[in-house]
């Protein structure tokens, strides 16, 4: 398989708010298992991706910035195999994401799709909101203040006054639900799926996690999380993906938020070669 070229395509540490090292990590781990199978790995960052053309014929990328999804698609209307899709990154953003979920029937949040610069207070005690999440609806969270728990709908109102004047122009607002956060990680087409309770053992980016708190141990179908999460990652065009869930009291489960190409913190030895496996399967489909 020494004939197989890849570029990688390292995400900008700007958009990996307090976990750098672990998108590295996972990134040059999966690097690695490519390599031990032969191909040949050329890594870049995704401003020399930006700055200049890549010409290997399979990308394989964490990339978060606009200008590079734009290429990465460009690239893949060329016929460039690029893993995960330019298309997919950007199903990600929330908007796009709560849009892609909700039409395709994937269990999520009731939501409200909002200006930031219109009255949303009538709209929210209307359909019964009152504890919910405002989150930026036109890309992926950079900056705490991106996504933002808020207690009723006055609350609400002056959260996306402050988006506003931030210059963000459209965000999501999710019904707060009660119950377990769980957060997942997976690989398509492969047997690899890790979940687990992300407070329970203080993993947090944002510190979010404190609002649903310690895990109850609500019973749920695992296998149906499993289904769920698989048939996300196909409607959003994600193959490395992951994100977190919220298991009612009742065994219900919801997607709350989904994510291309996370850090696999928990699990990144366990994950790193099944993510060389899904690229060699997907370079082996083109042949």
């Amino acid at each position: 398989m020494a004939e197989i070229t890849i570029a990688g395509i390292m995400r900008a540490g700007a958009y990996s708010p307090n976990h750098i090292g672990n998108d590295a990590a996972i990134f040059n781990a999966a690097a690695d298992h490519l390599r031990k199978r032969g191909c040949i790995v050329n890594i870049y960052s995704e401003e020399q991706f930006i700055a200049d053309e890549v010409t290997e014929p399979v990308i394989v990328n964490m990339c978060r910035e606009m200008k590079s999804i734009h290429k990465l698609q460009e690239l893949e209307q060329k016929g460039a195999l690029v893993i995960n899709s330019g298309f997919g990154i950007e199903n990600c953003t929330r908007e796009r994401m709560t849009r892609v979920l909700v039409g395709s029937n994937i269990p999520y949040p009731e939501s409200l799709i909002v200006n930031t610069d219109e009255g949303v207070t009538a709209a929210l005690k209307k359909a019964g909101f009152t504890q919910c999440w405002i989150k930026r609806g036109d890309f992926h969270a950079m900056h705490k203040e991106d996504v933002s728990y808020v207690r009723h709908p006055e609350e609400a109102q002056e959260v996306l006054q402050e988006y506003f004047l931030r210059g963000i122009k459209r965000a999501v607002i999710n019904r707060h639900l009660v119950g377990d956060l769980i957060k997942f990680y997976g690989v398509q087409g492969t047997p690899f799926f890790f979940w687990f309770y992300p407070f329970d053992l203080g993993h947090s980016k944002y510190g979010h996690e404190a609002i649903n708190g310690k895990s109850q141990g609500l019973e749920f179908d695992k296998e149906k999380l499993r289904a769920i999460c698989q048939n996300a990652s196909e409607v959003l065009d994600v193959k490395v993906y992951g994100g977190d869930c919220i298991i009612s009291p009742e065994g219900d489960i919801r997607i709350i938020d989904f994510n291309d190409w996370p850090s696999f913190a928990p699990c990144r030895q366990e994950a790193a070669p099944h993510i060389a496996k899904c690229i060699l399967n997907e370079i082996k489909k083109r042949k």
